[in-house]
């Protein structure tokens, strides 16, 4: 481009107007200052823009084929300028966030409904899978935000600590388990167990923890989701591996009760993962602000 912005600017307010004198008003300006403008325009362009008349100046047809291109030009800047203030001030913009449908059910959903009624003007959109999913939509740039399973070292994601699930073994609380004994890890392994299936983060960590102690994990039931692990548990189906923060409800009403067992299952970490180097959206970063306060669910 070669002429600078500004002297776009003064010539659409000249064109406009069809007066030097009224465009220097509009624009705050003295008249050599807008005449001054005009003439370094043309002089730049190569071309005349404007004849003089009896009642001010009239756009050359070379004016008016340059005028179409600076009002369509400047008006998409000042679009673009106002869809700057509305994202900043969260009156418009985007956020797609990425979370597994459990952690979206027993806990994202109420962040979700705050920031929908305080915010109505962005438009909010979740994507549900695996952690290992939704990390891969990260890298993508296909979510703003993904919550997942602390990712291995190395990736290249800045992650904070949301909170610390623990995985733990249930059966139906209809009494037909011995809810007193402390069971051990190879009696847990030769129980009909229900788990969710091997593309879960979950499955495959636990899978780690007896491949570690030299015992099999062999599901009689692999399920999608954590709640249809619960529910097969609830009705008798065998024991099932659920996170215990997942699954409060059931055993506060005892329609599941925790097997007690010597197995130690390491604590896992449910992490807020955004990418590095990559700056946010006002809008990611005052849902990420209410996340850090714990401004929505309660575990």
């Amino acid at each position: 481009m070669e002429a600078k912005l500004e002297l776009y600017r003064i010539f659409q307010v000249v064109a406009e107007h069809e007066s030097i004198s009224a465009a220097a008003r509009a624009l705050f300006l003295s008249q050599p200052a807008v005449s001054q403008a005009v003439k370094q325009l043309e002089e730049q362009v190569r071309v005349k823009l404007f004849t003089r008349g009896k009642r001010g100046v009239e756009l050359t047809e070379e004016g008016r084929l340059l005028y179409e291109y600076v009002r369509n030009a400047l008006g998409m800047l000042e679009s673009g300028e106002e869809r700057l203030r509305q994202a900043r001030l969260l009156e418009a913009g985007r956020l797609t966030i990425g979370a597994s449908d459990t952690l979206t059910r027993w806990w994202l959903l109420p962040y979700l409904k705050a920031f929908r009624q305080n915010y109505p003007g962005v438009r909010l959109s979740l994507r549900n899978g695996t952690s290992r999913q939704v990390l891969e939509l990260l890298h993508e740039g296909k979510v703003d935000v993904a919550f997942a399973s602390r990712p291995e070292e190395g990736e290249h994601f800045r992650v904070e600590k949301c909170f610390d699930t623990q995985m733990i073994f249930v059966a139906a609380g209809d009494g037909q388990w011995d809810t007193d004994k402390t069971y051990t890890a190879e009696e847990i392994s030769r129980m009909p167990l229900i788990l969710l299936d091997r593309k879960a983060s979950s499955r495959l960590f636990l899978e780690k923890v007896f491949a570690r102690m030299g015992l099999p994990l062999r599901a009689e039931f692999e399920l999608a989701t954590h709640e249809l692990v619960l529910s097969a548990a609830r009705i008798g189906l065998g024991a099932a591996c659920v996170t215990r923060e997942f699954a409060l409800q059931s055993l506060r009403d005892g329609s599941v009760r925790e097997l007690k067992s010597d197995l130690h299952i390491p604590k896992r970490q449910v992490t807020m993962c955004t990418l590095e180097r990559v700056s946010l959206s006002p809008a990611a970063e005052h849902f990420m602000d209410n996340i850090r306060r714990g401004g929505g669910a309660q575990l």
